[in-house]
């Protein structure tokens, strides 16, 4: 249960909300936004302080800006997506502090709405000086956060500023963080845990944590590349990291002793899609280093040759094969709760015909399992900028239970880690 104020807990007629939203989202060279998820996402925060009569005054940040001319970064286009949204008027401030921003802020009306310019132009939000906290929170009465996807951070916009004003929960926050601390405290087993990625290290805690709290727990993306390398499968020159093959087998050692002690199940990759070069064009191959059955299957009467089984010197593993793909979706049907975080293979890749890359096929089977198309479906919880950004483009981020909004902060959140900018907010 959430256990900070919200804006329901408010009489908020009136009162300048100052909202940090996270709207850090992909936008073209031509000003296009190619995914407004996160934008969406915040909308019903927006029209229920729009309905109490607030004057909402939004702040966040885009990318990484060079420098306060860098147009790349900019707001603007936010602003439009958002107008269109709400079916309303959304004014835009050409910064995020200032007496140019102040007048224009003194203007507003119950109901009106302005986004201010992007707070990363300024050094001071990811310093979390309390000054440029301070010149933020002047503008308002209350403070809302509602960007999960910075939750995790100690900046200006997250932290600071909760010391200068009131500062309370948006409805996005608050359902973020119930739905992910639910699903980790009490889930409706079995539990199985679907985590991709590229490093070990980055995701070592949450690994640890399912160990401990999942009934599955699969493990894919270039990081099986590493465990693999561990268990002494070859790998070709396939993307991994030697420095972490001794964390590895560390990970690999409490698994095995966990599955000793009740029904858990570690899974790593059993076969790969290879290839010898990372491209759209490029001929594939299936090398199966777990049981040989496909290619039993496809040389029979002959014996398979020992290619068949391992992953050539200049090859590539770019994807799980389809029988790790089908042992996850069997696995998948015994499962009432499936959490994801990464990919299984390499979804930037385009495909020549159809919608789905030759290095996703087994995200695919993932994705197909996860929504029911082999019988059963499982509550599904989905997190991760790579991945939720893969399911934003088959456009099924609503066929999903939970689509998350924040990587790292979801991340941290399931790993059992408090989030400074939800603990620095009032309590209930």
């Amino acid at each position: 249960m959430f256990t900070k104020k919200t804006i329901r807990d408010l009489n908020l007629k009136g009162k300048r909300v100052l909202l940090r939203a996270d709207y850090n989202v992909p936008v073209g060279k031509d000003g296009t936004i190619t995914d407004d998820y996160r934008i969406t996402q915040s909308v019903p925060t927006l029209e229920y302080l729009k309905k109490q009569g607030a004057i909402i005054i939004i702040i966040s940040h885009l990318g990484r800006p060079k420098s306060p001319t860098d147009e790349s970064c900019s707001l603007q286009p936010v602003a439009k997506r958002l107008s269109k949204l709400l079916d309303t008027p959304v004014a835009f401030a050409p910064d995020c502090i200032g007496d140019v921003v102040k007048q224009k802020v003194a203007a507003m009306k119950p109901g009106d709405i302005i986004l201010l310019e992007n707070l990363r132009y300024h050094i001071q939000e990811e310093d979390n000086d309390t000054a440029f906290a301070s010149e933020l929170a002047s503008m308002a009465d209350v403070f809302v956060q509602d960007g999960f996807g910075v939750v995790h951070r100690a900046h200006a916009s997250t932290s600071a500023i909760t010391k200068f004003i009131p500062s309370v929960a948006g409805l996005l926050l608050e359902h973020e963080v119930d739905t992910i601390t639910n699903v980790m405290s009490k889930p409706n087993r079995p539990l199985m845990a679907v985590i991709g990625g590229a490093k070990i290290a980055d995701k070592i805690t949450v690994l640890n944590r399912f160990i401990d709290i999942a009934d599955f727990l699969v493990v894919g993306g270039a990081m099986a590349n590493t465990f693999l390398r561990a268990q002494g499968v070859d790998i070709g020159k396939s993307l991994s990291d030697p420095d972490d093959v001794p964390l590895a087998k560390d990970i690999l050692e409490r698994a095995a002793k966990e599955a000793k002690k009740r029904s858990f199940v570690f899974h790593l990759p059993t076969d790969g899609v290879v290839a010898t070069k990372l491209d759209s064009k490029t001929t594939t191959r299936i090398v199966d280093w777990g049981t040989q059955t496909i290619a039993d299957i496809e040389d029979y009467p002959k014996i398979p040759g020992r290619e068949a089984g391992k992953v050539d010197h200049d090859e590539l593993i770019l994807d799980i094969g389809p029988m790790t793909g089908a042992f996850i979706a069997g696995g998948m049907q015994l499962c009432n709760t499936v959490i994801w975080n990464g990919a299984l293979g390499v979804t930037e890749t385009p495909a020549i015909h159809g919608p789905v890359g030759p290095f996703s096929h087994g995200t695919e089977i993932l994705v197909d399992a996860m929504l029911g198309q082999f019988g059963h479906r499982p509550f599904s919880v989905v997190g991760g900028g790579d991945t939720v950004g893969y399911v934003e483009s088959r456009k099924l981020t609503g066929s999903f239970d939970h689509v998350s909004t924040g990587g790292g902060a979801g991340l941290e959140l399931m790993s059992g880690k408090k989030l400074p900018g939800v603990e620095a907010l009032q309590s209930a």
